[in-house]
């Protein structure tokens, strides 16, 4: 059993932890519990929160989105933000710090199933159904949810909400309960790597 504080960026974040990851994890003795940085993600505020959920968890780790991370740089990558969380972390807690940015961000990951997001995105501003538009989408780039980002106006959220009826915290969570975890993991490369390295975090307590 390990016990693994999530922090996340805002609601949306939180209730899928609750709703999808905790209990595809608990099923592996991993015990997630979410807590919303409420937006404003930024180094020296990440730096705070995870130092005081340090206290009350096995390990904590993060689920923040790249388009929505404060401060970084042009030249920033995922992993470089990871490498800059983990170097920017105290020192008394490094050891328990799984650092994780979503590419590009949350709402990336319901194209995973333009199936699902058409079961529960009935409504879109064009002649085309939600499946074929995020299909569309989908095949525009490689079929990898994870790349899905133009540019702020076309980020996977701002196609969302300027073409269909979707909201951010009640249809994103269902979304992607709808596709489960084993889709999501099988389409999405960062994402799959993520529940690996918590996954082996239950491994290392009977080390």
């Amino acid at each position: 059993m390990v016990r693994i504080g999530i922090s996340v960026e805002g609601t949306t974040e939180e209730r899928f932890v609750e709703m999808v990851l905790s209990p595809y994890l608990v099923q592996k003795q991993i015990y997630v519990t979410p807590i919303s940085m409420g937006g404003d993600v930024k180094l020296d505020r990440v730096k705070s929160e995870l130092k005081k959920m340090a206290n009350s968890f096995d390990y904590v780790t993060t689920f923040y989105d790249f388009y929505g991370f404060k401060g970084k740089l042009q030249e920033d990558t995922k992993g470089s933000l990871e490498q800059k969380m983990f170097n920017h972390a105290h020192k008394s807690i490094q050891a328990k710090l799984v650092p994780y940015v979503q590419m590009y961000e949350f709402e990336g990951l319901l194209f995973t199933s333009p199936t699902a997001m058409h079961a529960s995105l009935n409504q879109l501003n064009s002649d085309a159904d939600v499946e074929s538009w995020a299909s569309e989408i989908l095949s525009q780039f490689g079929h990898d949810p994870e790349k899905i980002n133009d540019s702020p106006q076309t980020a996977p959220s701002k196609r969302l909400e300027n073409n269909t009826n979707y909201r951010k915290t009640t249809h994103g969570p269902n979304i992607a309960k709808q596709i489960g975890i084993a889709q999501l993991r099988e389409k999405c490369e960062g994402f799959d790597q993520w529940l690996d390295s918590l996954e082996a975090l239950e491994n290392n307590q009977h080390l």
